[in-house]
């Protein structure tokens, strides 16, 4: 088959690393097999960049190559990346930079249509994963959708809704959304423009003849409630997939020595990228039981690894907090896990969570809030706990009764193991989706 894929970037964590990974595996296959992608990390000859700059007006070129001048794309951090937008789009592009300030959702990426001519030969599949991000015209999904089946990764819910990615107890998505309560969730706007944004979704999705794929039942059961619904001729829920060659049990005492982590220590382990300002993530419910803890267990050290984040360590009586930058390496990030007793994991939102699946293959019983998909992922007294949202003390408990029970750890760790080799692996997921490929284009034929 000729599978053209798009994503954000190539190589990153999330969305973009599940896409990274089944590129990767068709190529592996045999397939022809592509990736078309706002921004190019690696230089594999079969990523290409979507050609939206090339593609704009002489005027916004030269502003645009004047940003670059001023401030090259070397220099990321968020301060230089405003001050070379601005660069780019007040005298370049007034009237696009306009509409982003009254709150309507940027689709303004004209290189969108090109998609489909990137690749050398024509592709037989097109599959989207999250189309938020700054790279891609939405208004062209309708067009994509007759010339080729299309199928929509969601990661999120950011499709379905006025602006936000994720709704967290608000439920206007379903009906209009405007007067938007939280304008600053990602993707965040400067004003409440969200109302014209689902509405002008909702008219592009009229136009779509779409294949849907969630990776949980729990993002599939809100997509049908949506404004996506009638665009939907087929659907399938494909959980992510985990490569068990790098996420598996390891020797624990190694992986220590080799992290310079103290050997006979209680280490509690949360992965998540920024944590103590995740939105999606509740670091406050995670710090608040460590604290319990430190009160319950006085005659241990008990360290909690916080990974994803620089930081001071904090000290809270036996009880260390210790942050450790974000990791690039899965395999770094896999010992790590090795490292840990048990995995932790709150959070307000949650669609399906790699860290956990990643926890399991490596033989750690896992505490997690029951919310969003967890509870699809988790199973309570089997292969881990499931606590009530912003619970620190019912999750204290859990943590408490892991860490001094290492047969039931052992145990949960080992059923863990077994369930994502049953489920989640990458494995699965590539044959899950190479499937549903033929069934589509069976039906096309």
């Amino acid at each position: 088959m000729r599978i053209l894929q798009v994503s954000t970037s190539d190589f990153a964590g999330g969305a973009e690393g599940s896409a990274w990974r089944l590129f990767q595996a068709y190529t592996r296959l045999g397939h022809m097999s592509w990736l078309a992608v706002g921004t190019k990390i690696s230089h594999d000859k079969n990523v290409f960049v979507i050609p939206n700059d090339q593609q704009r007006s002489g005027w916004a070129r030269f502003w645009i190559r004047a940003g670059n001048t001023v401030v090259p794309k070397s220099f990321n951090c968020s301060g230089m990346r405003r001050v070379r937008n601005s660069i780019q789009k007040v005298p370049g592009q007034p009237g696009r930079l306009v509409e982003v300030i009254r709150g309507k959702e940027d689709f303004d990426y004209p290189g969108t249509r090109s998609v489909l001519d990137l690749p050398p030969e024509r592709p037989d599949i097109l599959h989207c994963h999250n189309l938020h991000g700054n790279y891609f015209d939405l208004r062209e999904l309708p067009w994509l959708s007759e010339q080729i089946p299309t199928i929509l990764n969601l990661r999120d819910a950011w499709l379905l809704s006025g602006h936000c990615a994720h709704s967290f107890m608000c439920e206007r998505w379903k009906t209009g959304c405007g007067q938007c309560p939280n304008l600053s969730i990602h993707p965040a706007i400067p004003r409440d423009a969200a109302s014209f944004n689902w509405q002008r979704k909702k008219e592009i999705y009229s136009r779509c003849r779409l294949y849907i794929a969630t990776p949980s039942q729990w993002l599939m059961d809100r997509v049908e409630q949506s404004i996506l619904a009638p665009a939907i001729i087929g659907k399938c829920v494909i959980p992510n997939g985990i490569d068990l060659s790098i996420f598996r049990p390891g020797d624990k005492f190694k992986a220590r020595s080799e992290l310079g982590l103290p050997a006979n220590a209680r280490i509690v382990l949360f992965v998540a990228n920024g944590i103590r300002k995740n939105i999606w993530k509740d670091y406050r419910t995670m710090h608040s039981a460590i604290e319990i803890i430190a009160k319950k267990i006085q005659n241990s050290q008990i360290l909690f690894l916080a990974l994803g984040e620089n930081a001071p360590d904090e000290r809270i009586g036996p009880a260390v907090i210790h942050f450790v930058p974000f990791q690039r390496n899965p395999g770094i990030i896999a010992r790590y896990y090795q490292a840990a007793d048990l995995y932790i994991h709150a959070a307000h939102a949650e669609t399906f969570s790699n860290t956990i699946a990643e926890a399991k293959a490596c033989g750690l019983p896992v505490i997690a809030t029951a919310t969003g998909a967890i509870p699809e992922q988790l199973s309570d007294g089997v292969t881990g706990f499931l606590t009530p949202p912003g619970d620190a003390p019912a999750m204290a408990t859990a943590i408490q009764r892991l860490l001094e029970d290492p047969g039931l750890r052992d145990k949960m760790g080992d059923a863990g193991v077994e369930d994502v080799r049953s489920r989640y692996s990458l494995e699965l997921q590539v044959n899950r989706f190479l499937r549903w490929y033929e069934e589509i284009l069976g039906t096309r034929i």
